[in-house]
């Protein structure tokens, strides 16, 4: 049985889609500003944890 979204949850995807974009998009940018290489390692992280987020929110709009 396949499953359908509504017009609200696919809106609501598109929204968190969105949010997650930008923050890949800050996390990469300030990756390169800081100095601290704990911050940096942070920051790495938290850019393959988007982007893994947003392959996921991705496949629901598939």
């Amino acid at each position: 049985m396949a499953k359908v979204m509504g017009v609200h949850e696919t809106l609501e995807v598109h929204e968190l889609l969105t949010f997650k974009n930008i923050c890949l998009t800050k996390s990469q940018t300030m990756s390169a500003l800081v100095q601290d290489q704990a911050l940096k390692d942070i920051l790495s992280q938290d850019v393959t944890a988007s982007r893994q987020h947003i392959q996921q929110l991705q496949g629901f709009l598939s």
